[in-house]
Order: C-alpha cells, then sequence, then structure tokens
C-alpha cells in the first residue's frame, strides 16, 4: 500500500540526506525523536535544534547537558564510542531563538539559508503547565505555532509539518472524540465564539492596567494564571494548557499557505517500551505522580474512577508514528490529524495499573536506611470530586478551623503553622481542580487514521526497515506497568 506517494515500508530512507528543523527537543518526547533519527537515519544531513540560548554557544551546551548526554543516546554512545562527539557535532546544530519571537529571532542571513534548505520541521515546542500563566502559555503555544508555519511558508523545499498537540484539546467531551481539525472560531461551549486575536488583545490590555497599577511581580503572576483559567473555562477547556494548544492548531489550519501539515495529538506519554531503552522516561506526569506519590508514602488518597478508561502510549510508539506520517504525508498538501491513543485500539483501566502496582511493591518493596523492607500502606481513591471533597472537610478542613479558632484565642501564636496548612489545603483543592478531568474522563479517542497508517506499514514492511511499530494492540499493559514503567519510574524520576 502507497500513502502519500510513498512505500512506509522504507521510513528510515525517507530522512537520508534530509534537512529537519526540531523545536521542543529537550524535552522527552523531543530527545527521543533525535536519538531515534540519528540511530536509524546517520545519512540524515543535519538536525536543527532550536533552543532558547543567547548564542549558539549556550545553545550548544543546552543540548549537550539535556538531550547528548542523557542515557537514551547510550545505543549511540556505545555504536560511536569515541567517535560519538564527532558524529553529534557533523549532524546536529544547535541554534539559539525562540519559537515566540517572529523568525525565531534570528538574523536575516541565518534565517534566509535555513528557508532555502529546510526539508522537514516538527514543532514540538510547548508549555504543558495546566496552570500555566496566561501571557506565557499563549506566546509559546499560539504564537509560537503561528511564527512556524510563517517560517514553514518561507522554505521553498518543505516537504512536512508536523505540529505535536495532545489529545486533550477535547476539553471534557464524552463518547467517541473524532480525529478532525479545529477550526477558527470552535468552542467546546455553546453559544460562545472564539477570536484568537481578542484573547491576544486581552492579554496586552490586562499587562498595561497591571503595569499602570504597578502591580508586583507576584500579583502580576498570580493575575495572568487566573485570567488563563478563566478564559479557558468560559470556551469550555479546563484548563489554561489544553485551551492555548486548541488555539495553536486552530492558527494551523486558518492561516493562509499551502503546506503538508500532519498535527499529532498524544494522549499520556509514557515510559519507551522497547526501543532504545525500556522504561526511560523523564519529566513527571499524572500517573508517575501518584507512583512516586504512594511510594514515598506522601500521597494518601487520590481522585479517579478506577474502572474510567486510562488512555496512554509509550513514548517510543509516539515518535515511531511521527515518523511514519512524516514520510507517508510528504509534499501532500492538506492537513491530517491523528490521535496517537489507545482507549480505542488497547484500552486498559486504572484498576490495571493499580493491580500491576500493588504486586509490584509486593515483589519489590522499597528498602529503609536500615535496608529492611517498608510495607506500604494503601492509597484511598474517590471516584467523584464530592466524595474527595467531603472526605477532605472531614479530615483535614475541620482540624485546621479548630487550630484557626484557637489560633485566634491565644492571639496568633499559631498563625504560622494555620498559614502554612491552608496553604497547602488550598493547594490540594485546587489540584483536584485542574486533574479531575483527566482522572475522571470518560471520552475515547477514535484513532481511524492511526489504524489506517498502521496496516500500510504492515503490509509493506520490508526486511530490516520494520523498526517503527506503533501497534498498540500488542501490548499486555499489565506487564508492561510491571515489567518496564514502574521500574523505569523508580529509576529515572524517583
Amino acid at each position: 500500500m502507497v500513502i502519500g506517494g510513498m512505500n512506509v515500508g522504507c521510513v528510515a530512507s525517507y530522512f537520508g540526506g534530509k534537512n529537519i528543523l526540531i523545536t521542543g527537543s529537550t524535552g522527552f518526547l523531543g530527545k527521543v525523536l533525535v536519538e531515534k533519527i540519528l540511530r536509524v537515519q546517520p545519512g540524515v544531513r543535519k538536525l536543527f535544534l532550536l533552543v532558547r540560548a543567547t548564542n549558539d554557544e549556550s545553545a550548544r551546551h543546552r543540548i549537550q547537558t539535556e538531550v547528548t548526554r542523557r542515557e537514551i543516546f547510550q545505543v549511540l554512545r556505545e555504536k560511536y564510542g569515541n567517535g560519538f562527539g564527532d558524529f553529534i557535532q557533523e549532524k546536529v546544530c544547535p541554534l539559539a531563538g525562540d519559537v515566540i519571537c517572529e523568525d525565531f529571532g534570528l538574523d536575516t542571513a541565518k534565517l534566509k539559508e535555513l528557508s532555502k534548505n529546510m526539508d522537514i520541521i516538527v514543532n514540538g515546542a510547548a508549555t504543558t503547565n495546566f496552570y500555566e500563566r496566561y501571557d506565557v502559555a499563549f506566546d509559546t503555544n499560539v504564537l509560537g505555532a503561528k511564527h512556524m508555519y510563517a517560517f514553514a511558508n518561507k522554505c521553498i523545499k518543505l516537504k512536512m509539518l508536523l505540529h505535536i498537540s495532545t489529545a486533550y484539546v477535547s476539553g471534557e467531551q464524552e463518547g467517541l472524540i473524532l480525529e478532525k481539525p479545529f477550526i477558527m472560531g470552535d468552542t467546546l461551549r455553546a453559544g460562545t465564539h472564539l477570536d484568537v486575536e481578542s484573547e491576544l488583545n486581552l492579554i496586552k490590555h490586562t499587562k498595561m492596567e497591571l503595569n499602570a497599577n504597578c502591580a508586583t511581580e507576584r500579583a502580576e503572576r498570580k493575575t495572568m494564571k487566573e485570567l488563563g483559567l478563566k478564559r479557558a473555562r468560559h470556551f469550555g477547556w479546563p484548563n489554561t494548557y489544553v485551551f492555548t494548544k486548541a488555539m495553536g492548531e486552530m492558527l494551523l489550519g486558518h492561516l493562509e499557505g499551502d503546506l503538508p501539515v500532519v498535527i499529532v495529538r498524544p494522549s499520556i506519554i509514557t515510559s519507551i517500551l522497547k526501543d532504545p531503552l525500556p522504561g526511560w522516561i523523564e519529566g513527571v506526569r499524572t500517573i508517575d505522580s501518584v507512583i512516586l506519590g504512594y511510594t514515598k508514602q506522601a500521597l494518601k488518597f487520590f481522585l479517579v474512577d478506577p474502572d474510567a478508561i486510562m488512555d496512554v502510549i509509550p513514548g517510543d510508539m509516539v515518535v515511531n508514528s511521527m515518523m511514519v506520517a512524516m514520510a507517508a504525508h510528504t509534499e501532500e498538501k492538506v492537513q491530517t490529524v491523528y490521535h496517537l491513543t489507545s482507549s480505542v485500539s488497547n484500552p486498559t483501566s486504572y484498576t490495571t495499573l493499580q493491580e500491576s502496582g500493588h504486586r509490584y511493591f509486593k515483589d519489590n518493596p522499597p528498602r529503609g536506611e536500615n535496608g529492611e523492607p517498608i510495607r506500604l500502606n494503601n492509597m484511598r481513591f474517590f471516584s467523584t470530586v464530592v466524595r474527595l471533597r467531603a472526605y477532605i472537610v472531614i479530615k483535614y478542613k475541620f482540624p485546621l478551623e479548630v487550630l484557626h479558632l484557637v489560633n485566634v484565642l491565644l492571639c496568633g501564636l499559631f498563625s504560622r503553622r494555620y498559614n502554612e496548612l491552608n496553604g497547602k489545603y488550598r493547594l490540594a483543592m485546587h489540584l483536584i481542580e485542574l486533574y479531575a478531568p483527566y482522572t475522571l474522563f470518560k471520552g475515547r479517542f477514535d484513532d481511524m487514521n492511526l489504524e489506517k497508517l498502521r496496516k500500510a506499514m504492515e503490509s509493506n514492511r520490508d526486511g530490516g526497515e520494520y523498526c517503527f511499530d506503533f501497534d498498540l494492540r500488542r501490548i499486555d499493559w499489565d506487564d508492561y506497568f510491571y515489567r518496564v514503567h514502574f521500574p523505569g519510574v523508580l529509576k529515572y524520576l524517583a
């Protein structure tokens, strides 16, 4: 089968001789992508890695310390031995710039040189903080996409622009969620219309008011965070991150141009399943924070419906599907959306994670300073926000109010302690609101486009080239969590 005019059984060869611009290379997924390209196609011409830095030398230092020196590159280091550094220097070109700036802040000469030679662009730069400042999230997730598209239009030989989004741009929708692009102005709440330019003007106006009122940095940060959450929820999204990612997608579909664009929407990305380093992971995600909190006995309860589908995908499978999609749709001047998800093809539940974890820590208990195994107490799970709120009120809020009363009677003797505990209580309630849309998520992501890509890959596999597995149906989730993910989280994140 041929997709986009290319046999997808030759994915590795597709990247040979290509110049590729990658943003977000210092993130988990970016590292996996950079390593994969260099390993399967050493004949790639150049990887241009755009990173925030004051100059190219500091950019090079960032790439060395935050990317190529990481454990995931150990297979390449072993392959090239003492020549590893020379190989990286030949193939990797760090660029000091920023997606939030027009032309990334690059000088005219460098921009012109890049635009003449670029074949592929992968835009993975993003701020993923749910409760990010609105201006910061907008700059990176919305304007970053706009600036990337503008640069792509200047690239005279561009064959592919791949944009990394998230499956959760769907908000809190239930039922089957289709792989369809956003149309400019779309919202998730009936009766509302989204104008991206108006949102930018709102941010500018709010910052002007803050400056006019001589607001402190702390006050500005708080105001901008609250504004992002308010605007997101006004239009039907649960947080600033997914709201701004959705606007970024809208811009890609709305801006003038005739480019081959692929948008990938991964769900919860977990540790590498197979290739090149099983279990390797960076960055603590929702389920990983639960695992770590449990092992340290710092997290005594969690909001989750044990029977709810937990949509996860290993990081290497995300990258494999990205690379196949780039090859499949090269020079195809349309926009294609892929859900890189498991909730339809091979769903698992939080119960599976819980049972795997219970078995793993029973067989591999953490050890105390004396070397003795530590018996872990069970974590309490609450399947609704109402039940968890009631538990927290009884367990923590009532004692807190008693402390407040005692503090008043004793003329503020316990003010510091009360303020500390009250801050923790407020933070816990805030985190419940932020994470509830994901731990209680009731949607399922249609992956028909991904399934077509998988079938094409399977029907065209040829000897030695089939190292781009993303067949989620073959994963035994219980085995993966027990053998790969739990050990990986404890090794690389604890």
